[in-house]
């Protein structure tokens, strides 16, 4: 198991991860102003919760979700279906602020909000069919420092983990979906709200 914990450093870093091409900003996003965003979206951001089918019964989703989008294209993951709420100006200015970095024009953005140790997301790749062949998914986070692991589909013995803090930006492209798994585990230390944006592109 490969760790990156604590990296300071401003320069994107290419993870090593095989077959695929992930990135990761860790200050894509200045401290002070990041604090900002995360009351914003916190207050702003019209959350729900959804119900999931595992093995047949059902539960609560363990964290809040959103949907924002520049059309009204709804979308589907583990059962769910998302309608999406025009895109605010807050929500446009960080998809402009991260298309400088990418070659994406993103459609369509996910919010999740975990709220402490206990909020999660397992383990999943985002291949739907609405994101095409090869998506690019961009993930802003804000708030409370979560470990973010991947797992590599045709050998799960191999992972990688990493922290993703506030103001961070991870780029995942290419391959990365198809060749990789990854998910926020829970945790029992006390961890304070997290706001996660993924911005990706519905065709």
């Amino acid at each position: 198991m490969s760790d990156l914990f604590g990296n300071s450093e401003p320069e994107p870093i290419r993870l090593p991860l095989a077959g695929a091409d992930a990135i990761y900003y860790p200050n894509f996003i200045a401290a002070n102003e990041s604090e900002v965003l995360f009351e914003q979206l916190l207050a702003e951001t019209a959350w729900q919760q959804d119900d999931i089918k595992v093995f047949g019964k059902v539960y609560a989703q363990p964290r809040l979700t959103a949907l924002y989008a520049e059309n009204e294209q709804p979308y589907s993951y583990s059962n769910i279906t998302m309608y999406p709420r025009p895109f605010t100006p807050l929500l446009l200015n960080l998809k402009e602020r991260i298309e400088k970095v990418t070659d994406a024009a993103f459609t369509t953005v996910l919010l999740n909000l975990y709220r402490n140790g206990n909020d999660s997301n397992g383990w999943h790749a985002d291949d739907e069919k609405e994101l095409g062949q090869n998506p690019v998914i961009a993930s802003l986070s804000f708030g409370a420092t979560r470990v973010f692991k991947f797992r590599e589909k045709a050998d799960k013995s191999n992972t990688y983990k990493l922290e993703l803090g506030a103001g961070s930006l991870l780029l995942m492209q290419g391959a990365t979906q198809h060749l990789w798994q990854h998910q926020i585990p829970k945790t029992k230390k006390e961890v304070g709200p997290r706001i996660n944006l993924t911005f990706r592109v519905l065709i």
